[in-house]
């Protein structure tokens, strides 16, 4: 068993942006927001991630090895403070009681006790069924990025990227940058809900920016609205995909079909701690939870992007830290000034990429929603709740535990998940009986 005054889960943006706040003494009041800060020595702090490397999705692969300067510095600076440790590899199971974290590593578990927890557990892709889903080769969108990143070959592949947000860009400029022959950018979004969400990065010039290198980086490649993906085709693999665009069916042959709808928060850990939750976390101005000394921070609240999410962990990590009410007024006002840049973004992100209703008609009913327990769309329609098609079907009960069917089932038939089950992820029994 070890102790630490602050435990954070997830080490992204969010959860290194935490981190950083509470390992440094925020500018105190007459002093310049950018004076160098001091460490807090008598703070021991401890981030949990599930990944060899910090960095999240976002920052994937090391937060030294990113373009961006925050990233660099944020891991820099956390390097260079001997009261913040890093455990990497390590997921969190369950809480033996209030105040303890039973955390899985690669070699052995270790029960962690805390005064104060933050949670930056990020979020996942949003996937829905539709024919052929379920063919090797069909991935989520950030999923064969992901893949790409860490070596999986696809130079001269032909790819289609479908689905909704602008994560497609990034994908698609990714799998680009490894050689991918990108035939198509499918955007389920139409033409005025994208051209209003264009409008609305004038008031965020960092992202319009990134925006405007992206389709630098694309230019060429076609990128066609008001479409989405029907169905997937291939016998061992899939070959060819049918788009519907506009009031046309396209079919067209690619390797792979990288397809995601946007993402979702992870909740299984804060509603495991009881945090009161929604389609998000339920946080206060300082990012508390509901639970006192709980704070979350980062797509578990909203899905907002890196901005956000490093505006929510600063704020969240000064509170965790006491700091709340002792760093400088002006540096707390530009956090929380950039955290409500960051919501509004989120909000017009909500708004210009909304899905369409044809999305929840794709599935037929030899259509398996359930993969990991092999369960169709026929069987599920008959249900009228989550619980009931669980107990009837065993939908959600595989070994993801309704990561994946739990987003699809709420898009389809609007289930929502109304319990966790314990140990959030696979670990040995051995560790569960020594926690014990």
């Amino acid at each position: 068993m070890k102790f630490f005054d602050i435990v954070i889960v997830g080490a992204g943006p969010a959860g290194l942006a935490a981190a950083h706040a509470a390992a440094y003494q925020a500018p105190a009041a007459g002093k310049a927001a950018g004076s160098a800060p001091g460490i807090n020595q008598s703070l021991h702090i401890c981030v949990i991630d599930d990944n060899p490397y910090a960095g999240g999705q976002i920052w994937r692969g090391g937060p030294q090895q990113q373009d961006d300067t925050r990233a660099q510095r944020l891991w820099r600076e956390l390097q260079a403070a001997p009261n913040v440790i890093f455990m990497h590899q390590s997921r969190v199971q369950y809480a033996p009681a209030p105040g303890m974290l039973l955390v899985q590593g690669p070699e052995d578990a270790v029960t962690l006790r805390y005064n104060r927890l933050v949670l930056a557990t990020g979020a996942r892709e949003h996937l829905l069924p539709f024919p052929g889903w379920t063919l090797p080769g069909v991935s989520g969108a950030g999923g064969l990025q992901a893949l790409a990143k860490g070596g999986y070959p696809v130079q001269g592949k032909r790819v289609v990227v479908a689905g909704s947000g602008p994560l497609l860009l990034a994908v698609a400029a990714t799998l680009k940058a490894k050689g991918a022959i990108i035939a198509a950018i499918v955007e389920q979004a139409s033409l005025p809900q994208l051209g209003r969400f264009a409008l609305g990065l004038l008031a965020t010039p960092a992202k319009l920016k990134q925006a405007r290198q992206l389709r630098a980086q694309l230019r060429g490649v076609p990128y066609w609205s008001n479409s989405y993906v029907r169905a997937a085709h291939g016998t061992d693999r899939v070959d060819a995909v049918q788009i519907q665009r506009g009031e046309h069916i396209e079919h067209v042959p690619c390797d792979y079909l990288a397809c995601g709808y946007g993402l979702l928060p992870n909740l299984e850990l804060p509603m495991a701690l009881g945090c009161s939750t929604g389609r998000a976390v339920k946080v206060d101005e300082w990012q508390q939870t509901s639970i006192g000394g709980i704070y979350c921070a980062g797509e578990g609240t909203g899905i907002g992007g890196v901005d956000l999410a490093l505006a929510e962990g600063s704020i969240a990590g000064l509170a965790a830290a006491g700091q709340a009410h002792v760093a400088s007024p002006e540096h707390v006002y530009a956090l929380f000034t950039e955290r409500l840049r960051g919501r509004q973004f989120a909000q017009r992100l909500a708004r210009g990429f909304a899905l369409r209703a044809e999305l929840r008609q794709l599935a037929v009913d030899d259509t398996i929603v359930c993969r990991c327990e092999d369960v169709c769309h026929g069987e599920l329609r008959q249900h009228a709740s989550w619980r009931s098609a669980k107990l009837h079907t065993r939908c959600g009960m595989g070994p993801c535990q309704g990561r994946i069917c739990g987003g699809a089932t709420d898009t389809l038939y609007g289930w929502r998940p109304d319990a966790v089950r314990l140990p959030l992820s696979p670990t040995r029994i051995a560790s569960i009986i020594g926690s014990e």
